[in-house]
């Protein structure tokens, strides 16, 4: 399994709001983003649904600078 193929298996998640998001960005903008927004948007892939969730939303700040 390819690198690309092992991040479009963690953006399947257990909220269909977000399986939509970021598989929509993973074929929209992931491989052409730079090595740093890459590496974000696999940390990001690490947090739990509702907490992603509610930064996609803008309902919470990240409070780690990494995603600022």
């Amino acid at each position: 399994m390819n690198e690309l193929s092992k991040v479009k298996w963690r953006c399947r998640r257990g909220l269909k709001e977000l399986d939509v998001l970021l598989t929509r960005y993973l074929e929209e903008s992931y491989e052409q983003a730079p090595i740093a927004e890459q590496q974000t948007f696999q940390a990001l892939l690490e947090l739990p649904d509702m907490e992603l969730y509610a930064y996609l939303l803008g309902q919470k700040t990240p409070t780690d600078g990494i995603f600022k």
